[in-house]
């Protein structure tokens, strides 16, 4: 109940009306705006402000960023990887040509010393490529892409720049047969370099050779290097054919087994010189030709004249 003579306390306090404090506030703005851009007054009160929100307001962008590192992240991830297989691509095609340009300066090499070794024989010869091994897996035979179109007769010595291949054993127009020197039925004759000890190498297992027929005592060492004799009228002399690498003596036995090793690569190389035969031979194959020529009879020959 009121005291006589006194009011009770209003419940709220509410100040200056709504509108008032509008008004004051509104004019407030204008002054500090004004006085701002005119005197520049609160610009150590903007810079405090600033500093002291900082720390919050990185705080805020504290998930934008995290969100944006991790997309940059794993976007690039994905560029790197997808850059990693162009490049193993690109690898592998350079890998692929500079194969194919190492096998092409090899193979320009063998040609040069090929072509070295044709200007040093005193007779004609012929480059061909090997073309396929023969049919036979019991005998050590190729086929190159030269025959009697090419000047090509059987008798012909083959060799590659390190030495003798084997021989040519049958002509086709277009291609002929050579028997290797490691086949079995093949026979070279050949004479040691170091003591000029003349013998004949044989076809041995194994791409092998061996030097057959010699006494257990006959002067033979493992290293002895062996070139043809030119006994046979087929390989001019002095070609390289083998190097020994075993001998083995056995006094049970009267002939020593030695082994050898062809010099020529004979079962790597894919370009081969085709010796042409000696004048002598040459003679005896054309003169033979003509005997066997139809036609070219004594009658024949008496009505040609």
């Amino acid at each position: 109940m009121p005291v006589v003579g006194h009011q009770p306390p209003p419940f709220f306090k509410r100040g200056p009306a709504p509108l008032t404090r509008l008004a004051f506030f509104v004019i407030l703005s204008l002054v500090l705006l004004v006085l701002d851009l005119k005197y520049r007054t609160l610009e150590l009160a903007r810079q405090g402000v600033a500093t002291v929100l900082y720390p919050l307001q990185r705080a805020a962008y504290t998930p934008v960023d995290l969100y944006e590192q991790l997309g940059g992240y794993f976007s690039s991830l994905t560029a790197v990887e997808r850059e990693n297989v162009l490049l193993k691509q690109k690898e592998l095609e350079s890998a692929k040509w500079l194969l194919r340009q190492q096998h092409l300066e090899l193979e320009n090499q063998r040609l040069r010393q090929l072509l070295d070794m044709k200007a040093k024989q005193p007779v004609t010869s012929t480059l061909a490529d090997i073309i396929h091994a023969a049919r036979d897996p019991f005998s050590r035979r190729v086929i190159v892409d030269k025959g009697s179109q090419h000047g090509i007769v059987a008798g012909q010595a083959v060799v590659d720049e390190a030495g003798v291949l084997g021989q040519v054993t049958r002509v086709y127009p277009l291609q002929s047969e050579v028997t290797l020197v490691t086949d079995k039925n093949q026979a070279v004759p050949v004479q040691i370099v170091r003591n000029g000890l003349r013998t004949a190498l044989f076809g041995a297992s194994g791409g092998q050779l061996e030097l057959r027929f010699l006494a257990a005592n006959a002067d033979v060492q493992p290293g002895d290097q062996l070139v043809t004799s030119g006994l046979d009228g087929v390989y001019l002399p002095g070609l390289p054919v083998a190097k020994v690498l075993r001998v083995d003596r056995d006094a049970a036995y009267s002939f020593a087994r030695i082994v050898c090793e062809p010099a020529a690569g004979v079962e790597k190389h894919g370009q081969v010189l085709l010796l042409g035969l000696r004048e002598a031979l040459q003679q005896q194959v054309e003169e033979t030709g003509t005997r066997d020529r139809p036609g070219k009879t004594k009658r024949g020959r008496k009505r040609d004249e």
